[in-house]
């Protein structure tokens, strides 16, 4: 028996954003006559937007709720009668968290806690926080509240007394064309002839759009609380990443950005000893869960990774190379790229 059905109210903050978009398409595509919908945000005009495409009468439980989840008490009226939370809400550059710090905090921590409390308060049975590879040993101030943020979503699951309630994080690195990420920013620059390339031996894992949201519907399901779920996905070299998009382009070596890492990390190898394989994904296990570990393991047919375990963007065991990106640029990014379309 699955949980998620046309009678389930679910909430998503942050639900203009990129993942929050193509959460709503899919989870109307399988349910588009469900009870409720709440799409809550700071951004009146991508409400608006979003309007035009979902909203009654073809979707009739869809509403659009303006908020901040800093202001506890709206998104607190936002939650009456929600049963799911999707937490997607957050401040996500780096060089603004750096220059803006405590601004990223507010959201990104003091807003996690509101999220908390407000499930505690109203009844919510279900809450999925979306997390990133930069909240595992984090070096940089937007990886650190994200960090916190995890830790607080974790530890709710020791707060929530006799309720019918669970918490639980979703982590994974970078989406394939999302704002502000290196695929949509290597297009772009292209024109010019040459691709601004931070270092050369960087790597990144790579997810899409579909991935994610597909994981937050297995967390939804089959969460029993206090884990952290990591996809098993595959890695790229930036420079297969810029000759797949302009490999006639020049390549200009502009040095690390502070904050960033040559490679991303979801899982290190402090957190081995909790960690289990399930197959399609990972899940970092609570240190003290509030349900049996070997109970667990016995339900999913579990396997705890070996005691030096890490998942490295680096040292992962598969690749995407030139021409698989190409062809995952088409299908996810843009369908009329074409490799070639640069300067003579």
């Amino acid at each position: 028996m699955t949980f998620l059905s046309e009678n389930t109210s679910i909430l998503i903050t942050g639900g203009t954003g990129s993942f929050g978009k193509k959460f709503v398409e899919q989870l109307l595509n399988r349910f588009p006559k469900i009870r409720r919908l709440v799409i809550y945000s700071r951004d009146e005009l991508k409400q608006f937007e979003m309007a035009q495409r979902f909203s009654s009468p073809r979707y009739p439980g869809v509403r659009y709720f303006i908020g901040d989840i800093r202001d506890y008490d709206r998104f607190k009226r936002a939650c009456e009668g929600i049963e799911v939370i999707v937490h997607a809400a957050a401040l996500k550059q780096v060089p603004s968290a750096e220059y803006n710090p405590f601004e990223c905090i507010k959201t990104n921590v003091l807003g996690a806690q509101n999220v908390i409390d407000a499930a505690l308060d109203c009844g919510v049975r279900k809450v999925i926080a979306l997390s990133t590879d930069k909240a595992a040993a984090p070096i940089n101030l937007y990886g650190a509240t994200k960090l916190c943020s995890d830790k607080l979503f974790i530890a709710a699951n020791n707060m929530k007394g006799k309720r019918d309630l669970l918490f639980a994080v979703v982590r994974y690195g970078n989406v394939m064309g999302s704002r502000g990420s290196v695929i949509p920013f290597f297009i772009k620059k292209r024109a010019e002839g040459i691709l601004p390339v931070t270092d050369v031996n960087m790597t990144r894992f790579n997810i899409s759009l579909e991935e994610g949201v597909d994981m937050v519907f297995n967390s939804i399901e089959n969460a029993w609380g206090g884990e952290i779920f990591v996809p098993k996905i595959p890695s790229y070299r930036i420079m297969d990443v810029a000759k797949a998009i302009g490999p006639d382009c020049k390549i200009n070596v502009v040095g690390i950005r502070s904050g960033e890492k040559i490679h991303e990390e979801m899982i290190t190898q402090a957190d081995a000893n909790t960690t289990v394989d399930l197959g399609k994904y990972y899940a970092i296990l609570p240190q003290v869960p509030n349900w049996s570990r070997e109970k667990y393991i016995a339900t999913f047919n579990a396997q705890p990774v070996a005691p030096d375990f890490q998942y490295n963007s680096g040292t992962n065991s598969e690749w995407i190379g030139v021409e698989e990106i190409r062809a995952l640029i088409k299908e996810h990014v843009d369908p009329n790229f074409e490799a070639f379309n640069v300067p003579a």
